[in-house]
């Protein structure tokens, strides 16, 4: 991306892009809001969709899902510090992700 954070409005058009292409590539259904809001939602289903391009040699969806990783960043960034601010012995060390649940 070339710097520009984007707005809560266009990370949900871009997730609602790889919502559209993976439920009609793949059948899956996603939450398009909690994914342009919730970093940790998003990288799921990043991962989820480079899986599906990567076993079918979709060049679109794994665009889709690149796009939506860099609008992405500045959330994830975010949180990873905010997470990093509440470590108790204060060394900044990431916890392994706990993305709980199954994917919607």
């Amino acid at each position: 991306m070339d710097g520009h954070v984007l707005s809560e409005r266009e990370r949900i058009a871009l997730a609602a892009r790889l919502h559209v292409a993976l439920r009609r590539k793949h059948g899956r259904v996603t939450d398009t809001e909690w994914m342009a809001v919730n970093a940790e939602y998003a990288t799921e289903m990043v991962r989820f969709a480079r899986a599906h391009a990567a076993e079918t040699h979709d060049d679109e969806l794994a665009a889709i899902a690149l796009r939506l990783e860099q609008a992405m960043e500045p959330l994830a960034r975010a949180a990873r510090l905010e997470a990093a601010a509440r470590l108790p012995d204060g060394s900044g060390r990431q916890p392994p992700p706990k993305y709980i649940g199954g994917l919607r």
